[in-house]
């Protein structure tokens, strides 16, 4: 990830680079199945005859189960290791978003409830997701790489938009939503596959080399934080102590009230923007999932410039606080531009704000760097559970309460305002909550 290149480089195997390119395709899939119903959702809410405030509970449903199994899945990490529970929770997700595909075929009572029920197993089985990413990103990469490697991970949240928006939009218009649920779903089989037989921790992986895995152990990689069991300390392993300690430290409430901001947006784009593009701008199902890549595209732009930045402040002048916290700031200020579309009329403009709030997104998109470098090597997935749970919870809540503004008013202009206000939210968490960031200390119990 450096951008400068020694003698010691060339002799350095690349495997880590390996990795994190599996982190983003894995996320990007996580995030494309995420995205199936908001792309499914014109149709499918006409078939089953879904107002704004019931469409908002179906999108919530993916919200409440990831909330709550947050915690147990970053124990699950913890205690079984971050390859075999994030091969199982993708390999899961992708049957249950397979599954959607044949609510259709139940009538509309049972379908909305089967269609809720699907939605919330999935919120469930992708719960260890970005907490492994987080601690697989903590094992391989040394501190000065670790920013950019998380966001370009993160940024396969924008590229799932760039790919398979256009192809979603395309199957649901040209053969119907149903095949939206099946396609998806048999891409993240694959994927799982895909993951099993190449991904492992530092000290288990066949293709690093010595030099590399010395690069990375001395640059503040946690390389034993997936080492087999009998190689671990016997009280290793996260406790309830350890979770009082997260939630009794102040920076970490400033980065999880950060996160719950940053992910209104994302959640905003998950679920009611394609609805936006239709319902309030005109476009058709198939212009929409077009249009929602330009966005998308600057989002994915933004979360790799993002992380390029902070590495290269935390270079320049050793301060991992500046280097994380102006990024954040500064790309969440610039996301307030989302608030300009209420005052504009054409498309070009409303996407190219759009476009604009996305980009300060994705370069404020670094929570899971800061998680990376703060969490307790003994707590690593229970700290990224942490962090996930209280940022997901915007999944519950934007949706909600963006359908029952539609609901109150008949216009998305207030939903803007609410979406413009968190990004103001976030910027205020990480300049005046979090202070210095630094790796949690936890104290051992008596």
């Amino acid at each position: 990830m450096s951008a400068v290149v020694s003698a010691a480089d060339v002799r350095r195997s690349r495997v880590r680079l390996f990795i994190v390119t599996m982190l983003f395709l894995v996320t990007t899939v996580n995030y494309a199945d995420r995205a199936t119903l908001s792309i499914a959702g014109p149709a499918l809410s006409k078939e089953l005859h879904l107002d704004p405030v019931a469409m908002g509970w179906v999108f919530s449903a993916f919200g409440w189960s990831y909330v709550i199994a947050q915690v147990p899945g970053g124990w699950l990490l913890d205690r079984f290791g971050s390859r075999v529970v994030y091969a199982f929770s993708i390999i899961v997700w992708s049957l249950f978003t397979m599954m959607q595909g044949w609510v259709g075929f139940f009538s509309a009572g049972t379908a909305i409830a089967v269609l809720f029920g699907l939605r919330f197993l999935v919120g469930i089985a992708e719960a260890p997701s970005f907490p492994a990413n987080a601690r697989i990103v903590a094992a391989w990469f040394p501190g000065n790489e670790r920013g950019t490697a998380s966001a370009f991970f993160n940024s396969g949240q924008y590229f799932a938009t760039v790919i398979f928006a256009p192809l979603m939009g395309w199957i649901a218009h040209d053969y119907g939503w149903r095949f939206v649920f099946f396609v998806m779903g048999a891409l993240g089989i694959i994927m799982g596959i895909a993951w099993v037989k190449t991904v492992y921790g530092p000290k288990e992986h066949p293709g690093i080399n010595e030099a590399e895995f010395d690069y990375i152990r001395e640059g503040g990689a946690l390389v034993d934080l997936d080492a087999p069991k009998d190689e671990r300390a016997p009280d290793s392993g996260p406790k309830w102590d350890h979770i009082r300690q997260l939630l009794s430290n102040r920076m970490m409430l400033g980065v999880y009230l950060g996160q719950y901001c940053i992910n209104t947006l994302t959640y905003f784009f998950l679920t009611w923007f394609p609805v936006y593009l239709v319902k309030e701008r005109g476009l058709s199902i198939l212009q929409a999932g077009f249009v929602a890549t330009l966005p998308a595209l600057c989002g994915f732009i933004g979360g790799v410039l993002g992380g390029v930045i902070s590495d290269a402040i935390l270079r320049k002048t050793g301060s991992l606080t500046m280097a994380r916290k102006i990024p954040i700031v500064g790309g969440m200020l610039l996301s307030m531009s989302i608030i300009a579309c209420n005052y504009v009329d054409g498309q070009a403009l409303v996407v190219g704000f759009m476009a604009l709030a996305f980009f300060g997104k994705g370069i404020g998109a670094l929570g899971w760097a800061v998680v990376s470098d703060t969490s307790p090597k003994e707590a690593g997935g229970v700290s990224g559970g942490l962090f996930n749970t209280f940022g997901n919870l915007s999944s519950i809540s934007t949706p909600i309460v963006i359908g029952y503004i539609l609901a109150a008013t008949g216009s998305f202009n207030g939903a803007l305002l609410f979406v413009g206000a968190n990004a103001l939210v976030a910027a205020f968490a990480y300049l005046v909550v979090v202070g210095k960031i630094e790796r949690v200390v936890l104290k051992r119990s008596s």
